[in-house]
């Protein structure tokens, strides 16, 4: 018996020549195309995935991607919205800009580290990147964001748990969220996945488990249709 558990991320949220910033779990806001969630669908159908059943966040992006989802493989379901898999809360950096971003995650890395003498802004800047790529490599949480990291490893495989025998369950959430989603592997796959993958994914971006005698196996990874 199988299980699959297919993962979207949510499509674009912010048009060609917009500024994009760090919408978190308070910044409910729509998305302004839909081609990446109907190429979602379409990579899936080429795949023969046909979901049984359809999660979403309850906010406008992953709704309304789960809908488009729904749309495209013309589907009779409706989506279930799950609260605990709503977007991370980016805290002091809700709403701000890339830039704005690391500049203060850099400041506090300044200040944590008791860094003497003049340090310049491209220093600064350099050190808040390292702080956001441990966060897509090792998703390591900044100094600021609020996310309770046991709590979302708990949910993805509470999740994974009740999808039944012969069962495709999909879910659409966001970038902050579906980087815990390898967890419901065992623990030496965990590890090797992560020595092996960037945890951020794209937007629109499918993931795919599947149980092989029982146990969670990740066989794709941020693929982009």
């Amino acid at each position: 018996m199988e299980k699959t558990l297919v993962i979207v991320r949510h499509g674009n949220t912010f048009a060609p020549g917009q500024t994009p910033t760090r919408a978190g779990a308070y910044t409910d806001i729509p998305l302004v195309e839909e081609d990446k969630s109907r190429n979602a669908a379409k990579y899936l159908l080429n795949k023969n995935i046909i979901p049984d059943r359809i999660f979403a966040a309850p906010l406008q992006r992953t709704m309304q991607t789960a809908n488009l989802i729904i749309n495209e493989m013309k589907l009779n379901t409706v989506v279930v919205p799950d609260n605990n898999f709503t977007e991370i809360d980016y805290g002091e950096d809700e709403n701000k800009t890339e830039e704005q971003v690391r500049q203060r995650l850099g400041l506090e890395y300044v200040k944590n580290n008791n860094l003497s003498g003049d340090v310049s802004e491209n220093e600064i800047t350099g050190y808040g990147k390292a702080v956001i790529d441990l966060w897509n490599t090792k998703a390591i949480v900044p100094q600021g964001w609020n996310v309770d990291v046991e709590g979302i490893i708990s949910s993805w495989k509470r999740f994974a748990k009740h999808i039944k025998d012969n069962e495709t369950a999909l879910i659409c959430t966001s970038n902050g969220i579906i980087r815990f989603a390898p967890h419901i592997l065992d623990d030496v796959d965990a590890k090797d996945f992560v020595n092996k993958h960037s945890l951020k994914v794209a937007t629109g971006s499918v993931s795919i488990f599947k149980t092989v005698d029982n146990v969670w196996k990740c066989v794709e990874w941020n693929v982009i249709s």
